[in-house]
């Protein structure tokens, strides 16, 4: 397993010596997706928070008559789980799927605890994740409240220009909270400038 995509996402906050490095990397299980695999349901034991080395994922919900809304995109570099039920050990409330294949590296609750007990440090590395996690999601709740579709259109397409090439145009809507045929339509008015 390649970890050094891994190494340097981690780096970015904290600096790991050789030993820990190894501590770490042996609590990983890495793990492969194929594209449309479901790798967490509504209901299932969240167990996992994993690291996307290579390819997308989605995490989704249902309402009551199934339709979905699309939570967040992981793209490569990324991290992604049921945070809620993961730390708190509750059923999933979503979906986690492959949009492409995909391969991860995946932290099991148990290690998790057992990699911030071993190496404290990185108590600050998933402060850090969950921080900015928190304040991408008040970020996104204020512009659903206050932009308009088209805005908030714009403002994803400006800032996660990656993952408009690796999402259908159906999931983006759901991320908007809009409908795909209404995502035509701004997409249309933006193409006639």
């Amino acid at each position: 397993m390649d970890t050094a995509l891994l190494l340097k996402n981690i780096n970015r906050h904290i600096q790991l010596t050789a030993d820990e490095t190894e501590k770490f990397t042996a609590l990983l299980h890495y793990k492969t997706a194929a594209k449309k695999t479901c790798l967490l349901t509504e209901g299932q034991a969240c167990q996992t928070i994993s690291y996307v080395c290579s390819g997308a994922l989605r995490a989704y919900c249902l309402d009551k008559d199934g339709k979905e809304s699309t939570i967040m995109f992981a793209m490569a570099d990324w991290w992604v789980t049921d945070m809620f039920c993961f730390l708190n050990q509750q059923p999933a409330m979503m979906f986690i799927e492959a949009i492409e294949d995909s391969c991860m590296c995946e932290l099991s609750k148990t290690n998790f605890d057992l990699l911030l007990q071993r190496i404290p440090k990185f108590e600050k590395f998933f402060r850090v994740l969950m921080q900015n996690a928190y304040t991408r999601e008040q970020l996104r709740t204020i512009e659903n409240l206050t932009l308009t579709a088209e805005e908030r259109y714009n403002r994803f397409i400006n800032k996660y220009p990656q993952v408009i090439k690796q999402v259908t145009q159906k999931q983006i809507a759901s991320y908007l909270g809009i409908t795909p045929e209404f995502l035509s339509a701004i997409r249309r008015k933006k193409a006639l400038g």
